[in-house]
């Protein structure tokens, strides 16, 4: 007899990915005065134009760029790092596999027998649990593809359409479909039950190693047990009532800033509800032409610009609209209030890419935006030494600060300060 791996991932792939921890500390719990924790990221995958973004000067002082001058109404809300990357982020089948990586650190994406790591956001679901309904969002522009990897790295898709992210988050199921999703969790836990009922047996057939392997699997099994019943416990729970209507998707490809905006005026709703405390959005690459005043390139295609000042220009109005989507959450993020505080104040907002020069599909030297979280703003800071200093230093910072216990994550070498 055989484990059927597979049908064990499709019954509680979900649990798996986010374990269940001890969720229920009174830290996290709703008695708390002040607002919980949370943690938002935010990459645009095709980068940002390093000449419209970069200063010249570090510090308060700094001057503004056509980029910064988006957000200069939040200057004070934000700090702006030059000199974070990631290492060995080239040399894959594909130029842009760093893509794959800019949550989790994993050295040398998409080379043979690659295998991606846990990302930042998973890190802090897994150690979050169940406390809120969801454990993490993970939502994208265009496709399924997500920078959100489990401990095991494999990718949580992303869901792309707003209107069905606000249904599952604030709208309440007909009595059926409730009755229909109890069905389907209690199925996922009779089919995990059977699983380990049959531990004996295996193990009699296992050698000593595969007996190691299968004190892993089982643990994780045991987990799965403990976040179905957590989630079986929301079920009957009321959804959130806000004071928003539902959104329309657009289902129009090329509208590529109008579905990244609705995208993100769904998180100050998700963390005002408290529906979950970690975000991530992903601006992909629609492959079309952005239906974007005066553009008429493809915007991959675009971000090659190979130093052509009309193909810059149609790329700065590209960029502009997505930095501007970013300000326009930054506003709604600091008009929400909670606790005496604003819901910015309690969110740290990550804003970045991937891609520190798209042009020459260059790594190094990422655009790195960190918003709100309490943090003291509105400085320039290059963290460049001799070489640039690791992002992970940025998440174990991130990470301690919304009460997850780790000492490192990725490629760090110590808590980031500034």
């Amino acid at each position: 007899m055989t484990l059927n791996r597979r049908t064990f991932l499709r019954a509680s792939g979900v649990s798996l990915a986010i374990p269940f921890l001890e969720s229920m500390n009174p830290a996290f719990g709703s008695s708390q005065t002040a607002g919980p924790k949370r943690m938002v990221f935010i990459c645009t995958s095709l980068g940002l134009h390093p000449p419209n973004l970069w200063p010249t000067t570090t510090g308060k002082d700094y001057e503004s760029t056509p980029y910064l001058k988006l957000l200069e109404d939040h200057r004070d809300q934000f700090t702006l790092f030059s000199g974070l990357s990631h290492e060995d982020q080239t040399g894959g089948r594909q130029p842009h596999d760093s893509e794959m990586t800019w949550l989790t650190a994993a050295r040398k994406p998409g080379v043979a027998g690659f295998r991606n790591s846990i990302s930042v956001d998973q890190l802090a679901a897994s150690q979050f649990g169940n406390v809120t309904r969801f454990s993490s969002v993970t939502m994208g522009t265009n496709k399924s593809q997500s920078q959100s990897y489990t401990a095991g790295g494999v990718m949580i898709p992303a869901e792309t359409s707003p209107a069905s992210m606000f249904a599952k988050m604030f709208l309440q199921g007909k009595p059926d479909e409730v009755v229909a999703q109890k069905r389907r969790l209690s199925d996922g836990r009779s089919i995990l039950d059977e699983l380990g009922s049959q531990t004996k047996k295996l193990r009699r057939q296992a050698s000593e190693a595969d007996n190691h392997l299968l004190d892993d699997y089982f643990g994780s099994v045991r987990d799965a047990e403990k976040n179905i019943a957590a989630v079986q416990g929301w079920i009957d729970r009321p959804k959130p009532v806000v004071d928003a209507e539902p959104p329309e998707d657009i289902n129009d490809p090329t509208d590529l800033i109008g579905r990244t905006r609705l995208l993100m005026n769904l998180v100050p709703l998700i963390v005002h509800t408290d529906s979950s405390r970690i975000v991530t959005v992903m601006v992909q690459d629609h492959y079309v032409v952005p239906k974007v005043e005066g553009v008429t390139g493809n915007h991959h295609n675009l971000s090659h610009h190979g130093q052509d000042a009309g193909k810059i220009n149609q790329l700065e109005r590209i960029e502009k609209g997505i930095v501007g989507c970013f300000s326009d959450l930054l506003t709604k993020m600091q008009s929400g209030t909670e606790s005496g505080s604003t819901l910015l104040d309690n969110t740290s907002i990550l804003f970045g890419s991937n891609l520190g020069n798209a042009n020459a599909h260059d790594a190094r030297n990422l655009p790195i935006f960190l918003a709100g979280g309490g943090y003291e703003h509105g400085r320039y800071i290059d963290m460049k030494k001799q070489h640039d200093a690791p992002l992970s230093n940025l998440y174990v910072r991130l990470l301690q600060d919304a009460g997850v216990k780790t000492d490192a994550f990725g490629q760090s070498t110590s808590r980031l300060t500034w």
